[in-house]
């Protein structure tokens, strides 16, 4: 038998065919995700709903096989469709990169510093955040009832609901919900004129949603969630360090927590994910790399990818005994979306480009130890095993080397490079009954 995961990205769409026997995949492919639509806004960042679920679909088709047993979901979280009394998607998707939710068009503040103001901690691209801005500004198409995440509205789509339901995974990520309690907050709500029947239906449970060619379809995980499930087997020792265009650190914990710079996301079986993220994280080194390359081209170089020229250098030049420091913060904080990078330390003889890459990737180390370190600190939270995923680590040995040292923990790097499409197919094979998940993670 096997399970199928699907995994919604930003930039790529993810599957795995996953052997329940294992599990262990067996088959894979990943794909461009390519519906950004241009708008005439800078700040506004949507995708086309019909282009990512028609990929999903015609994907699915050409995997499709008679020992499929159950379809499991996952993808990008905070970013909201709105859907009608048909369970049609009556909008774009707003992605989790959307900035409406800082613009400071209400007497000078933000639907943000607004909510902040009443003690509800938010960041814009949070699905709550998108919608109340909206409300405000008479953008909700007139047709809609609710709204969900781009991954939620494809179950919708495989199992003919008409109404979303979402784990509390996906909940949690649109803002505006109480995790300890499972639910969203009806009283911000009411006190920002909007109905809170909008809200979809919640469970902490993996439940099914239907069937899609008569195969059981489960309710979707974050991709945070069912990341750190494909990626970490002993979860009561590790952290997972995920480095992609952000970065996060992710603890497993029995309790939510409350620590300044980390989140508490609701999980499986009624645990928690303590989180911490970085805007920036892959990011960084990828501005780096443009820096390189916009050099290169005005030098008369082919305008091509310098990551392999970067690698080159890093492996010529040993470690310095006084690196550059680089403060990575080049995309802001989710405190303080304003704040920006810095770099000091610069010496004559440390003035070589070696010595800049490495004080960038050591930067990057230093916003996820720092996450990491305040956790330790304020909720006595230690562990000794760091597993890495996402190809901001995977392809960059040096990196590894970095955060191994920083953090002082041996590293393991996920071999599966579509963690969370992996992580989706054994949260269906838990939800049918074939995979216990206190096994699965070594509880």
């Amino acid at each position: 038998m096997k399970s199928i995961g699907i995994d919604i990205g930003t930039t790529t769409i993810s599957f795995n065919v996953v052997d329940a026997s294992g599990p262990k995949v067996w088959r894979k492919e990943t794909l461009k995700n390519g519906s950004f639509l241009e708008t005439s806004h800078p700040w506004e960042r949507v995708q086309n709903v019909d282009i990512i679920v028609g990929k999903v679909l015609s994907t699915l088709d050409q995997l499709w096989g008679e020992d499929v047993c159950s379809i499991g979901l996952t993808g990008q979280m905070h970013g909201i469709v709105y859907v009608n009394d048909q369970g049609k998607a009556v909008s774009p998707l707003y992605t989790w990169q959307d900035g409406r939710g800082d613009l400071p068009e209400f007497q000078g503040k933000s639907i943000c510093q607004l909510l902040g103001e009443q003690g509800v901690k938010v960041a814009a691209g949070y699905g709550a955040v998108t919608h109340l801005y909206n409300l405000k500004k008479g953008l909700v198409p007139s047709d809609a009832i609710s709204f969900c995440t781009i991954v939620d509205y494809l179950g919708m789509v495989l199992t003919g609901r008409k109404r979303p339901l979402l784990h509390a995974s996906q909940a949690a990520s649109l803002g505006l919900f109480d995790g300890e309690g499972c639910a969203f907050r009806r009283d911000i709500a009411c006190d920002w004129r909007m109905d809170p029947s909008f809200f979809p239906e919640v469970t902490q449970e993996l439940e099914i949603l239907g069937e899609y060619r008569g195969v059981p379809v489960s309710v979707s995980l974050g991709d945070n969630q069912a990341s750190f499930l494909g990626s970490v087997r002993q979860a009561g020792e590790t952290v997972l360090v995920n480095v992609g265009t952000g970065a996060q650190i992710s603890v497993m914990s029995p309790r939510y927590v409350d620590c300044p710079g980390i989140e508490a996301r609701p999980f499986v079986n009624g645990t928690a994910l303590l989180v911490g993220a970085t805007l920036c994280g892959g990011a960084a080194y990828a501005a780096l790399e443009n820096f390189f390359r916009e050099y290169a081209v005005a030098a008369g170089a082919p305008d091509v990818p310098q990551y392999e020229v970067m690698k080159a250098l890093l492996d010529a030049q040993p470690a310095p005994q006084e690196a550059w420091k680089v403060r990575t913060t080049f995309a802001g904080t989710r405190e303080d979306p304003q704040a920006a990078g810095a770099v000091e330390g610069i010496r004559r003889e440390n003035f070589h480009p070696a010595w800049f890459i490495r004080g960038v990737l050591a930067g990057m180390a230093e916003e996820l130890f720092g996450l990491y370190a305040a956790l330790e600190k304020q909720e006595e939270i230690t562990r000794n095993r760091l597993v890495a995923s996402g190809n901001g680590v995977r392809q960059n040995p040096v990196f590894q080397q970095i955060l191994s040292q920083r953090f002082q923990m041996p590293l393991e790097v996920v071999e599966n490079q579509e963690e969370a499409a992996f992580g989706g197919a054994v949260s269906a094979l838990a939800a049918i009954g074939e995979l216990s998940l206190e096994q699965w993670m070594g509880l």
